[in-house]
């Protein structure tokens, strides 16, 4: 009878753990690689450009940022990572290309690049990464971004406006799918704030000039 007991003990235990899927459960799959992606299925765009040229500029931000490991949160200020899940680039890294494929798409400026290609543009758009992670608080929790948004005139060197950008999407499940899927989500509802943001911005700033 304690023999059986004992058994059916163990045998619960198993369960449970098999039904964690933060931290634990990615462990029995094999690795997965999960692409940071602008989730919105069209953009419509401008009849004519606001600027001629547009740059984007990568700023340093949050730490988990900065790493292809996609973090997670149980309690506030506290943070760990997907054992056998990645993303396959930087968040800082892929985030400034999916921005300039959001803007280019709008038609926003006549030509849009990264700060350090050949491009020669009097507008400036910084960006700095607040967070990007999934908060598992309250399972399933959610996926929480945000952003840091910097408009300068590089002809005059002065910066036009500021804004941080927030978006929280609930996620499916308490795994890494899930998660990097409303991560996903949340870039875009970011983008579709930070869009129309910029060209209010630009349209104030050239109007303002002399």
């Amino acid at each position: 009878m304690k023999m059986s007991r004992r058994f059916a003990v163990l045998g619960l235990a198993t369960v449970l753990a098999g039904c964690i899927s933060v931290g634990s459960s990615d462990s029995a799959a094999p690795h997965a690689s999960h692409l940071l992606h602008d989730t919105a299925a069209r953009v419509e765009r401008r009849a004519q450009p606001l600027v001629a040229a547009l740059l984007i500029q990568p700023l340093p931000g949050n730490a988990l940022a900065d790493t292809a490991s996609i973090a997670y949160s149980r309690r506030a200020n506290e943070f760990a990572f997907y054992q056998l899940a990645s993303w396959t680039e930087r968040p800082v890294r892929q985030l400034p290309r999916l921005l300039q494929r959001r803007l280019e798409a709008r038609g926003v400026a006549g030509a849009v690049g990264l700060l350090g290609e050949p491009l020669r543009g009097d507008w400036l758009l910084a960006m700095a990464i607040d967070t990007l992670h999934h908060d598992v608080a309250t399972p399933p929790g959610v996926a929480r971004f945000a952003l840091t948004a910097e408009l300068f005139d590089r002809r005059n060197r002065t910066r036009v406006a500021r804004r941080q950008f927030e978006a929280t999407v609930p996620t499916a499940r308490a795994d890494s799918a899930a998660a990097a899927a409303a991560m996903s989500q949340a870039v875009s509802a970011t983008f579709d704030t930070l869009g129309p943001w910029l060209e209010d911005e630009l349209q104030r700033a050239i109007a303002a000039q002399p």
